[in-house]
């Protein structure tokens, strides 16, 4: 059953709401790069190389995917209860029926992460530096599966753009956030020069990468404790990983609602 044009543009307006909610900063984002500062000067060379080379498999995400890229085969187990076997049979969908399938998908993901944490919280800083690409990779897949939950192609290139923008649109400041959300808005009315405009803004994968990795260096600080670092390990990937499903849910929704509605009235 597809929706009513006043129940879309209702539902959204609720992602627009959510939208406005995300102009709070957070008072003590400068404290971000503090744990980051002392991983460097204390971490062996050795590892922090292993963490670079580890970074470096984002920069054929945009390009290819990598060895994040989800696959649509899986959608059966996001719709478990029906026959869909295509994006096209999403489209199909009630959006309610989308948003249950994101949020079981959000809810299993949150469990992998607290476990992640968990298990690299314990060793303090030396597995730290290990958590850090890790909790990036589930935060990409995470987002990747929401597309797929809501009828968008992680394997076309727009899309992981999409993707790597609502990465970096978690871990910017106020201002930050207004630009990526004006430019995500505009995503769909004009994909391939929209597209060509954020490859060009980020300069570089490379740079959304550090700049997330200082963002969430505040949280990260207790984690560098050994044994303790168990407990806040397992809270903070919990906490990001929860944040990036939110914005992924809330995005991806809006954009399925307003493909509906101009489906609907150019019918």
């Amino acid at each position: 059953m597809i929706e009513t044009i006043t129940y879309l543009r209702s539902e959204l307006k609720t992602c627009e709401d959510w939208e406005k909610d995300q102009s709070d900063l957070w008072f003590w984002d400068k404290l971000g790069r503090l744990p980051f500062k002392l991983i460097d000067r204390f971490t062996p060379k050795f590892i922090q190389k292993k963490v670079g080379l580890i970074l470096d498999e984002l920069g054929s995400y945009i390009q290819s995917g990598g060895t994040y890229l989800s696959s649509i085969a899986a959608l059966k187990n996001y719709y478990p209860n029906q026959n869909i076997l295509t994006l096209e049979d999403v489209e199909n969908l009630p959006i309610t029926c989308m948003d249950e399938a994101a949020a079981r998908l959000s809810i299993n993901r949150k469990r992998a992460a607290t476990l992640q944490g968990a298990s690299t919280g314990v060793g303090g800083i030396f597995t730290l530096t290990i958590d850090i690409p890790m909790l990036l990779g589930i935060q990409l897949k995470t987002l990747q599966d929401i597309a797929i939950c809501y009828g968008f192609d992680p394997t076309d290139k727009n899309e992981r753009i999409f993707i790597v923008k609502v990465l970096q649109f978690i871990s910017a400041d106020i201002v930050g956030k207004k630009a990526i959300l004006q430019q995500l808005s505009m995503f769909d009315s004009n994909q391939t020069e929209q597209s060509r405009e954020v490859v060009s803004e980020l300069q570089g994968w490379r740079e959304v990468v550090f700049s997330y990795r200082d963002q969430i260096g505040w949280k990260k600080l207790f984690q560098m404790i050994p044994i303790a670092g168990l407990l806040f390990g397992a809270f903070i990937n919990r906490s990001a990983v929860n944040d990036i499903a939110e914005a992924g849910t809330m995005m991806y929704r809006k954009r399925a609602i307003l493909k509906r509605i101009k489906l609907q009235e150019e019918e």
